[in-house]
């Protein structure tokens, strides 16, 4: 039997692993749940003190994943899953919590059906009592909660019920979170949370379109909480909006785009956020806007779509509508490429373009009817169809919004980073064939590999004419570089005719003869002026 006893002290992390690999290594029938649940309680009580005695957090990771490995778990997943979801919604201590927290993560990657189970067993308004106001207890699994709460919350849809439970007391928490410091080097700007407001965004708006679609489902009024904080605190939360912007810019990843742009669409659409973001924020925005849709492949109409319904309530509602206008005739350049890459690419543009384009081109300060450009008239000369006003207006709704959805981890194709991966394989592909048919021209053998420390026989003599013949052809493979010729000697210098010192052409000091010094001058006779007035200087006989 497989069971650990937890009162017995762990010496070492060698004694550690290896009771480990011994509790998940457990092989019993599928119907033996007391067996299952003592190997559990094992396995609980040894990764939990990976991180509180030897302070590991990234080793529970892999007591977690050795579990998901081992004959334990495959014995019956669906009872190990339900243990573990249930010791969640029952657990308080933070060392077995951070474990059961690390599993589920890592299940639900892997099996999108765990989630669904957490979301029926009301695993989302236990996230929300282990999240809210425990930040310092301890940050660690703090983050966890965090993480584990914005992957469930993106694969499966949140219940109305759950929603409900979500109050402006934690999202305003969340939002305080982000303007203080962070205490993780690796993560400066809060990301986990970030994100986490960004997926409830999305659940509320999604679940908005149920309601239309079905109101009795509504059991009281729903309120979007992100919206509504940042509607009445956004001056106090600005730190979030610049943020967002910046992951923006970073982000190759579809499905963390679209939550960013879901979230920027409700804002400039509702009046008292329009001026939420700052100028400068905004013209930064704009760059990135410009950037992805002009690097967007053109399969990817579903995204470039949210960008061009993101994009028209950013230039007709925000600062950006005011003078000096920032980028106007880049943004007018871009509306043209969208318009007209239907007949570059010989294939049509989708009806949604150019709706969407006309929409954008109808903002008062891009005036763009004064250059005869509009998606009405493109659509009649390429495509040979005729777009009512009301079709070119484009009913731009929360619903397609919403709608929009990608896989997680689906990252984002670019026309640039393709174009430059096939740059450099077409550079390196030419870099050889030039050099092979440079050596082929000289009459230069293609230099042989050099073998790694090889038992060979030869004797050393031998091995050391070897490396000199190889290292000769390598030389001669190298192209010689023409010497330069010296530089000519100045005739003046400073408009003052130049006299050779003998020193060119290779003269040294030594051969040129020296001058002897010249002689010192005569001393002055001003010193010995007194003596002429004195009496005549006795000699010491004659003072004797």
């Amino acid at each position: 039997m497989a069971d650990f006893d937890t009162n017995t002290p762990i010496e070492s992390e060698e004694h550690l692993w290896t009771e480990l690999s011994r509790v998940v290594a457990t092989q019993c029938a599928a119907e033996a749940h007391e067996i299952i649940d003592d190997a559990l309680r094992s396995w609980l009580y040894l990764a939990s003190r990976c991180r509180d005695q030897f302070e590991s957090e990234d080793d529970v990771a892999t007591c977690s994943q050795s579990l998901l490995d081992g004959c334990l778990f495959r014995t019956d997943p669906e009872y190990v899953r339900t243990q573990i979801i249930y010791s969640l919604l029952q657990e308080d201590e933070p060392g077995p919590l951070y474990v059961i927290t690390s599993f589920l993560i890592l299940d639900g990657r892997s099996e999108e059906a765990t989630f669904k189970r957490m979301i029926d067993e009301g695993c989302f308004h236990r996230l929300l009592e282990l999240i809210n106001g425990r930040q310092e207890d301890d940050p660690g699994l703090h983050r966890l909660l965090l993480e584990l709460m914005y992957e469930m919350s993106r694969i499966e849809q949140l219940r109305i019920e759950d929603l409900l439970h979500v109050d402006d007391g934690f999202v305003t928490y969340l939002f305080q979170l982000i303007e203080g410091f962070s205490d993780d080097v690796h993560d400066p700007y809060h990301y986990p949370i970030i994100r986490v407001l960004l997926v409830l965004n999305e659940q509320y708006m999604v679940a908005s379109t149920t309601v239309m679609n079905d109101p009795t489902l509504l059991t009281a009024p729903l309120t979007n909480r992100v919206v509504k904080c940042l509607s009445l605190y956004g001056p106090h939360y600005r730190t979030f909006g610049e943020n967002i912007i910046l992951l923006l810019n970073r982000e190759t990843e579809t499905s963390l785009q679209l939550l960013i742009l879901k979230l920027l669409y409700l804002l400039f659409t509702t009046k008292a956020t329009y001026e939420y973001f700052y100028t400068n924020d905004l013209r930064v925005l704009l760059d990135v806007i410009i950037r992805n849709l002009l690097d967007l492949p053109n399969e990817l109409m579903a995204l470039r779509h949210t960008y061009l319904r993101v994009l028209y309530p950013l230039l007709a509602h925000t600062q950006l509508n005011q003078p000096p206008h920032y980028k106007k005739d880049e943004v007018q350049k871009l509306l043209r490429i969208l318009a007209q890459s239907g007949n570059t690419h010989f294939a049509p543009v989708d009806e949604t373009t150019m709706r969407l384009v006309d929409r954008v081109s109808k903002v008062k300060w891009l005036s763009l009817s004064e250059e005869g450009v509009s998606a009405s008239e493109v659509a009649r000369k390429f495509l040979g169809i005729s777009l009512s006003h009301d079709d070119s207006a484009s009913n731009v709704s929360v619903v397609d919004v919403a709608a929009v959805t990608e896989k997680p981890g689906v990252q984002t194709p670019s026309r640039k980073a393709d174009a430059e991966a096939a740059a450099e394989a077409e550079a390196e592909a030419e870099a050889e064939v030039g050099a092979e048919a440079k050596n082929d021209q000289n009459g230069i053998p293609p230099v042989p590999p050099i073998p790694f420390a090889s038992a060979s026989t030869e004797p050393k003599e031998a091995q050391l004419a070897s490396k000199a013949s190889m290292a000769s052809l390598r030389d001669m493979s190298k192209p010689s570089r023409p010497k330069k010729p010296l530089p000519e000697v100045p005739k003046h210098r400073h408009g003052i005719p130049y006299v050779p010192t003998g020193l060119e052409n290779g003269a040294t000091r030594a051969s040129v003869k020296r001058a002897p010094p010249k002689a010192p001058p005569p001393r002055r006779k001003g010193r010995i002026k007194h003596a002429a007035t004195s009496e005549a200087v006795k000699s010491i006989t004659e003072l004797a």
